[in-house]
């Protein structure tokens, strides 16, 4: 993802981690990935109806990605459910649904699956407008939860394995973007923002139906801080204290503890179920608050890499310039982190220890009983 450096040095961390914990066997039988774009790995490309502005499968994405492929990442290289996945003991992110022959999908169920599709939100007619076609989260739980119908009928040890598997999960920044752009005066944010967490429920509640336990769930960051809603910002001069889209930011701070409270209530309904929750807002702060800590390697925290004009927000393709420290820039294009960013955040999420990352992190997670 960031620049050749960036990238060693994150291969290096991944080797060592792996190294600690004494076994090449990865640390969950199987990872299965539920969101939008912060985790999806190419889905989007074989939706024929989905506009490009929701694909990333051309260039510049995907040039620190192994062969400089674009893949469908929204990244310059790796993406945060890659880097988890590589903390984890796999080599990437498993492979996105619909790139899978139907007749290699349950086979490859008891390795994991992505049925993550960029622009997709907690709600099914998120970005319809604005991408055309996307999986929904609806469709993606749907698409796992008959593989996993399908796949203990043929197999034995299936419902064993889904029990220990990991179920990650990244959605909610979509909706948000959306509902801030509406007036506050025709909007009514309670409402909606308990709409979304009814809705993320019912999907929690539907997977551990269909026998997962182990959820990592991401909340959304401070989106009012990415290139694209920092020029909003600027044009309707609603700033927050970083410079960033206070509306859009307020929208992340109320939806937070709405999860967390969420997923704790689940935890005493649902046998067996266990999560961890990981604090983005915090994770965001902590990187806007202490730029110049060795914790943190990020010197531009306001313009995208790739793309041009105020905060390089127009936009990311092989026509805009590109940067060339791309492991001191939290922005890779004008909504999406570089893959710098996403390793801190997959590194926190991994082995935190309170701060960031709540009741316990990922790594107690999957290596904790069923």
């Amino acid at each position: 993802m960031a620049s050749r450096g960036g990238a060693f040095a994150f291969v290096a961390l991944c080797l060592l981690d792996l190294a600690l914990h004494g076994a090449a066997e990865p640390l969950a039988p199987a990872m299965f990935v539920f969101g939008d774009s912060t985790v999806d790995v190419g889905n989007n490309n074989y939706l024929k109806k989905c506009k490009i502005e929701c694909k990333a499968d051309y260039p510049r994405y995907g040039v620190d990605y192994p062969d400089q492929a674009p893949t469908g990442r929204f990244s310059n290289g790796y993406n945060l459910a890659d880097q988890l996945a590589q903390l984890l003991g796999f080599p990437e992110s498993p492979p996105p649904f619909l790139s899978l022959p139907n007749d290699s999908l349950i086979p490859q169920m008891s390795k994991g699956i992505s049925f993550a599709s960029g622009g997709s939100g907690l709600l099914d007619n998120t970005s319809s407008h604005a991408c055309g076609e996307v999986l929904s989260m609806t469709n993606q739980v749907r698409n796992f939860t008959s593989l996993a119908r399908q796949w203990k009928i043929e197999n034995q040890t299936a419902a064993d394995l889904v029990t220990k598997s990991l179920f990650f999960i990244s959605v909610g920044s979509n909706d948000l973007f959306e509902h801030a752009d509406i007036t506050v005066d025709n909007r009514n944010d309670t409402e909606f923002l308990q709409l979304l967490v009814a809705s993320y429920s019912s999907y929690l509640k539907d997977l551990h139906r269909a026998g997962a336990k182990k959820f990592s769930v991401v909340s959304p960051s401070l989106l009012g801080c990415c290139p694209s809603q920092r020029l909003i910002a600027q044009e309707s001069k609603d700033f927050d204290k970083y410079g960033c889209f206070g509306s859009a930011n307020n929208l992340s701070k109320q939806l937070y503890p709405m999860i967390a409270s969420m997923l704790h209530d689940l935890t005493l309904e649902l046998p067996g179920m266990n999560y961890s929750l990981g604090d983005s807002i915090r994770m965001a702060e902590g990187v806007f608050n202490n730029t110049h800590t060795p914790a943190y390697n990020f010197t531009v925290l306001s313009k995208a890499c790739c793309g041009v004009g105020d905060f390089g927000a127009s936009g990311c393709n092989s026509s805009v310039p590109l940067c060339q420290n791309r492991a001191n820039y939290m922005f890779w294009d004008k909504f999406h982190p570089t893959d710098a960013a996403s390793a801190v955040t997959a590194k926190e999420l991994f082995g935190n220890t309170g701060s960031f990352v709540h009741p316990i992190n990922v790594q107690q997670l999957v290596t904790s009983q069923p």
